[in-house]
């Protein structure tokens, strides 16, 4: 394992078992796409679902470390069959920067595979043809359902998508996806990001003029609240944003974020899948809020000094501890999930109390930078 001479036991012993696991269900989940552990078991879903590239993007990290041939062989096949969701699905959205990231820049990152640059480019220009120019935002979704109006929505879930902006300038010496992303950023760091560090999760403008309508509480508890992943999107995205332009607001607006995000943690480091909610409403735990923040927090660790550096990265690890030892099923043969206790959609009442698939790629993705790798699929 890279790095293990220095890294605490536990880590270690986590990252055996996170592969263990993985390689064993690897065996019934093949190459299809889980999303939600359901009664022990990942339910599968359509490969246009968001969720598509985190069963890939575990298969991949986990080659990275092994070697498996056969976790190979199984995340090529998922990315083979996004080939059809590129040509065949209506609704495809913002989330082509999850689904494509996790599929084909990590196989091209891994194994330079020209197939996979191809895939991953065709991605990038529709993740950037979704662009509004007036509103300087990427659009989130297409219509769901005949009527429905939402040109005009974007998400903090998006600054997760901006990294195969960056990397498609980087493969091509062509500014202009990158322009995007950082155009994007601004306007996520102006509307998104609140003065105490909390996040709005959707953003809705109007379409025509670009200005700023309304805030949607989305998959938080209402308008005002603070809707944990939100927060966790936000300490991640903004931090990889600096990553690729080391423009400083950027990395104001992650610390924002993580601080506030810190601040709100319960005792065992786990956050509740909303930092504001009222008396009566249950306070379920997201378990996939904190992997995704610890990500983050190790990121933006590195990308500070001295005793700032060893804030975020010491939180980063409490909260991977937390995950490894309060939450996860490594004793139950009948769960498939790595770590419990995500919350999707507490609003429509959505896979609550649950492994979750992004949980589990982001916890092993944490595991993996505190063994010491550093190259990112983002």
């Amino acid at each position: 394992m890279n790095g293990t001479k220095s890294q605490p036991d536990w880590v270690r012993e986590a990252w055996s078992r996170t592969t263990a696991k993985v390689t064993r269900i690897s065996g019934r989940i093949g190459d299809r796409f889980p999303h939600a552990s359901v009664q022990g078991e990942y339910k599968l879903e359509p490969p246009y679902w968001w969720t598509a590239g985190f069963w890939p993007g575990l298969l991949w990290l986990v080659y990275r470390e092994t070697k498996n041939e056969a976790l190979r062989e199984l995340a090529e096949s998922c990315e083979r069959q996004l080939d059809q969701v590129i040509t065949d699905y209506y609704k495809l959205d913002h989330d082509i920067g999850f689904m494509w990231t996790l599929t084909s820049v990590a196989r091209h990152k891994l194994l330079g595979a020209e197939d996979s640059k191809r895939r991953a480019l065709l991605a990038a220009n529709l993740l950037a043809a979704r662009f509004n120019v007036q509103g300087g935002y990427i659009r989130a979704w297409n219509p769901w359902r005949e009527g429905e109006q939402n040109a005009g929505w974007a998400i903090i879930d998006c600054m997760m998508n901006l990294p195969l902006l960056h990397w498609a300038s980087a493969v091509t010496g062509d500014p202009r996806y990158k322009h995007t992303a950082v155009r994007h950023a601004d306007m996520a760091v102006e509307h998104f990001i609140r003065p105490d560090g909390s996040v709005n999760h959707i953003v809705i403008f109007d379409p025509e003029t670009g200005e700023k309508v309304e805030v949607n509480g989305g998959q938080g508890y209402g308008p005002d609240s603070a809707w944990s992943r939100g927060t966790a999107w936000a300490i991640y995205g903004m931090s990889l944003s600096y990553h690729y332009t080391q423009d400083e607001k950027y990395l104001h607006a992650a610390k924002r974020a993580a601080h506030f995000f810190l601040a709100n943690l319960p005792e065992d480091s786990v956050p509740h899948w909303d930092f504001r909610l009222p008396e009566g409403v249950p306070a379920y735990r997201d378990s996939s809020a904190g992997a995704c923040a610890a990500c983050g927090l190790l990121l933006l660790a590195e990308q500070v000094d001295g005793r700032e550096s060893a804030l975020y990265r010491s939180a980063g690890e409490r909260i991977l501890h937390s995950l490894y030892v309060n939450y996860g099923a490594w004793d139950n043969e009948e769960e498939e999930g790595l770590i419990l206790h995500g919350t999707s959609h507490f609003p429509e009442g959505k896979n609550i109390d649950v492994p979750l698939i992004y949980g589990d790629y982001y916890f092993a993705e944490g595991l993996a930078r505190l063994a010491g790798y550093r190259e990112l699929f983002w």
